[in-house]
């Protein structure tokens, strides 16, 4: 391999082989920064990312998941903020 392929891209971080976690420490986070996790994402094939930011004041304030658009592997029933439908009327 010549040395432009090894350094086309240089993911900061794979937890497991199925997170990748992308460190940042600015002062607001650009959009180009979420693209460069997806873009990581739907290379490598995987669902999810994290792009954390040390440049806020907070950890919380710094975190932000991003999720690549594959099908989805749960159950419906089991996804958060996901409206389930009514259930059948008792007869």
């Amino acid at each position: 391999m010549d040395s432009a392929s090894t350094t086309a891209f240089r993911i900061d971080l794979l937890v497991d082989d199925r997170v990748i976690v992308e460190i940042k420490s600015v002062e607001q986070i650009a959009p180009v920064h979420a693209k460069q996790v997806l873009t990581y994402l739907r290379l490598l094939k995987l669902p999810v990312g994290l792009l954390v930011n040390f440049g806020q004041p907070t950890l919380k304030a710094g975190l932000q998941r991003i999720v690549n658009n594959l099908a989805p592997s749960a159950s419906p029933r089991l996804r958060v903020n996901h409206k389930q439908p009514a259930p059948p009327p008792i007869a």
